[in-house]
């Protein structure tokens, strides 16, 4: 038997940050690219670069811009498979082309590479195995957001798993993560919310709904800011779980998502608390049907999720003035955000000035990552000897959660730089 090539894993974003995930795997003369996001909360910024020509393919594990949103600078001239679930990819045509149209001059690259992007998916279903180059992968559900996966990778008698984001615990929406690895080498692994927990999601839903409700009840206009994919959508299932009786508007990019989401059942825990969630709402498209809800006791679920445009930025104006009204916040609030402006210091902005808001403000923590408890929990039962790489984290959460891997597990555990290279 021939000496096991040595792999190569390279981290060209998303370390020590949160956002432009990016990971390239060689093997001999193979490589595949897993993700390639962009950095949305400042002027776009892109992984490391990689050549096309490096590339045996692309794998896309979901829609989310920061691991999305670069991928189509590779097809203005390469016709490298792209391989993803099928509702991610359309997931990422909306993502992305919303992205061209608020990024304008800023992105070096424009529609006819999205298109040439989408032309070259193939789409991959959980459980399925392909060949990419010498990498055997396996996709993984990783209850994160509507089509998310995990990625096992098999090469050289070596596997690693990159987790990309990923849910360990179901929620209305979506089944927790699949997390039958079998014995491993390596796994590549998130670190959003190593540091911290998450408060017990039915406890969560039942004290949301309830505030809702008190308000509605009192005459007032819930607004609900919530990412166009996946939050929107969880936000109307858990108000149909818990038998919300008052009208209900979903406004914004959210609907061009619904559409796509009732088309792929399969990917949804409970479609049928879907649909009907999503055929109780009533579907905003006119400018019209925008001010006759906002003046009427009801819950107005509309992106964008931190108030950054969108529908959102139109309703939060009206419903700031008066005190009977809510605004509650269901997603991550990025620090120069209006929504974290707004949940810190009670203010909006209105033609360019910060103005005090009267209407209540809470936030709700529905977070679609796994908490420090969970992440810690699928570490202790690896099989094999892995060596743990952590990602997407801020700086602090990637090397605490290193560190704890290798006090407590004993495991060689790295909080990689972007451009490390690391050989397995």
């Amino acid at each position: 038997m021939g000496k096991l090539e040595s792999i190569k894993i390279r981290f060209l974003g998303g370390v020590r940050e949160v956002g432009r995930s990016a990971v390239v795997l060689n093997s001999e003369h193979s490589g595949v690219l897993l993700d390639y996001g962009v950095q949305v909360d400042r002027d776009p910024d892109f992984p490391l670069h990689i050549p096309p020509k490096d590339l045996d393919g692309i794998i896309l594990t979901h829609a989310h811009l920061d691991h999305s949103g670069g991928i189509p600078i590779f097809y203005f001239r390469s016709k490298l498979p792209l391989y993803s679930t099928e509702l991610t990819l359309r997931l990422s045509k909306i993502l992305i082309n919303d992205f061209l149209k608020l990024a304008g001059y800023y992105l070096p690259y424009e529609h006819p590479e999205l298109e040439a992007m989408v032309d070259n998916g193939i789409f991959v279903e959980y459980g399925e195995t392909f060949q990419v180059g010498k990498f055997r992968v396996k996709f993984l559900e990783a209850g994160h957001i509507p089509g998310s996966a995990q990625l096992l990778v098999e090469v050289d008698g070596k596997k690693i798993v990159y987790t990309s984001d990923l849910n360990v615990l179901e929620t209305r929406l979506l089944k927790g993560a699949d997390l039958d690895y079998g014995e491993i080498s390596a796994i590549i692994l998130e670190s959003t919310y190593a540091v911290e927990d998450h408060p017990d999601r039915l406890e969560m839903e039942k004290l949301f709904v309830g505030r809702v409700r008190e308000v509605v009840e009192a005459g007032g206009t819930v607004l609900v800011p919530a990412f166009s994919v996946g939050r929107s959508q969880e936000v109307l299932c858990v108000l149909e779980a818990h038998g919300f009786e008052y009208s209900v508007f979903m406004d914004g990019m959210a609907l061009e998502v619904n559409e796509i989401m009732l088309q792929h059942p399969l990917y949804f825990r409970d479609y049928a608390l879907l649909r009907r969630a999503l055929e109780k709402a009533r579907w905003i498209t006119q400018w019209r049907e925008r001010r006759e809800a906002v003046r009427q006791p009801c819950v107005i679920v509309s992106p964008a999720g931190m108030l950054k445009g969108g529908a959102a930025a139109f309703y939060v104006e009206k419903v700031a003035k008066e005190k009977r009204n809510a605004i509650f916040l269901v997603s991550y609030q990025i620090p120069g955000t209006p929504g974290r402006v707004l949940l810190e210091q009670r203010k909006i902005y209105s033609n360019g000035k910060l103005k005090p808001v009267e209407a209540e403000v809470e936030k709700f923590s529905f977070s679609s990552h796994s908490g420090s408890k969970e992440l810690k929990t699928l570490l202790k039962t690896l099989q094999g000897n892995p060596v743990v790489y952590t990602v997407h984290g801020e700086d602090e959460s990637c090397q605490a959660l290193a560190r704890w891997v290798e006090e407590e597990l004993g495991f060689k555990a790295y909080a990689p730089k972007p451009g490390e290279i690391f050989e397995l």
